[in-house]
């Protein structure tokens, strides 16, 4: 199974090379294999191997992702007290990396909403029964998303985006707007794979894994449903502020350990709408990329 998206950027469809790929296509497309993706979702095992990403022995694993995978490392900083030619101490700090000042811009007009993690989008005008999300064969809806029926009922019929982020990308989520923190709390789950080969074969994907909701209200577009989704091998989904107060539009929110994650934002019915360009290319099946704070959403 081949993964194309359309890069933004390059205005054109590019093929998507898979960390793992076979290991994915095992664990969910086989039998046995299924059986083991099982046992490898359970939080300690899945949680192990992400820990080892933080021992020393997994800084010799640096380089050869770098050239496997071609990243430009001029695009970023070395982890604090080290120099470029020793940027990283372990996969883990290689991993949550940051990016040079002025690499990225973060969209200033208020009525755009900009990237607010680097990745795959997909979007959505509302949340409904014609609509099945993230592939064909289930239907997401706010109470199953956020394990809440207070806040569920808040975005019920509202948009939706699914940011797929990869073990290649950039793995620190920001804030879309100005606003301040209402509510913050975590959900037990799951560490499946969020890789559209594993979603394709068990699509409840997104609400049996752990995940982690903040419940924004924005300066321009209302209120937001923020939920970090973990996926096999993340050790850890962290959080870099404390979770009340105030926030600024593109100040960073968190970071994902190893793994490949995923960022599911809910909107309230009415308030915002994800890009034309966004709607088209989902509707295609489709995934857009998106570097961070490029536009991706506008007010209604």
């Amino acid at each position: 199974m081949k993964i194309q998206y359309f890069n933004k950027h390059t205005d054109s469809v590019e093929e998507e090379k898979v960390y793992g790929a076979k290991a994915v296509k095992w664990l969910y497309k086989s039998s046995f294999g299924r059986s083991v993706s099982e046992i490898a979702a359970r939080s300690p095992i899945s949680q192990f191997y992400g820990d080892m990403q933080s021992s020393s022995w997994s800084k010799r694993k640096v380089a050869p992702f770098i050239k496997d995978f071609s990243i430009n490392m001029e695009e970023f900083i070395p982890q604090d007290g080290r120099t470029e030619n020793d940027p990283y101490a372990t996969f883990n700090d290689f991993f949550i990396r940051r990016f040079k000042k002025g690499v990225r811009s973060i969209e200033s007009d208020k009525a755009a909403m900009p990237a607010f993690c680097e990745a795959r989008y997909l979007g959505y005008k509302e949340m409904n029964d014609d609509v099945k999300i993230p592939v064909k064969g289930h239907f997401l809806t706010s109470s199953e998303l956020l394990q809440d029926s207070k806040w569920a009922k808040t975005f019920e019929g509202g948009p939706l985006m699914i940011a797929r982020l990869c073990p290649v990308d950039y793995h620190r989520f920001h804030f879309p707007d100005d606003g301040k923190i209402l509510s913050a709390y975590p959900i037990a789950g799951r560490f499946h794979s969020v890789n559209p080969i594993a979603l394709k074969e068990k699509p409840d994907i997104f609400i049996t894994n752990e995940r982690f909701v903040t419940i924004l209200e924005t300066e321009n577009f209302g209120k937001l449903a923020y939920i970090e989704v973990g996926a096999t091998c993340v050790g850890k989904i962290v959080q870099s502020r404390p979770l009340h107060g105030d926030f600024k539009r593109g100040e960073e929110k968190g970071y994902f350990l190893f793994g490949g994650s995923t960022v599911v934002l809910l909107g309230e019915k009415g308030k915002w709408s994800p890009s034309e360009l966004m709607l088209e290319k989902t509707n295609a099946g489709m995934e857009v990329y998106h570097q961070l704070g490029s536009s991706l959403a506008h007010k209604s």
